[in-house]
């Protein structure tokens, strides 16, 4: 395996994520499975190939992109009109921060 559990439980304690041992184990299966995926890529030859910036760069007419135009800013009132819970001007949320 390329990773190892201590590097599973590393990155769900940066998430902030609970793991039982169960999903640690699966999880570190999965994420050996998307490394392996990218070995595989990495050995494409793409000599010759000039990286792209955005899919669409070269597309022209047929690009799917809408023009920029200029609009009003959404006023407070606006942004707030579907917040479950509105409170001074600003959206109010639980707190998820427990550490």
């Amino acid at each position: 395996m390329k990773i190892t559990e201590q590097e599973v439980r590393y990155v769900a304690n940066l998430a902030n994520l609970r793991l039982s041992d169960v999903e640690v184990v699966r999880l570190q299966a999965d994420l050996d499975g998307i490394l392996e995926h990218m070995d595989k890529l990495n050995e494409a030859d793409t000599t010759g190939v000039e990286p792209m910036a955005q899919v669409l760069y070269a597309a022209g007419d047929t690009s799917t992109l809408r023009d920029d135009r200029e609009r009003a800013p959404l006023d407070n009132t606006a942004a707030l009109g579907n917040a479950p819970q509105p409170g001074a001007g600003y959206f109010k949320v639980p707190k998820v921060i427990e550490r």
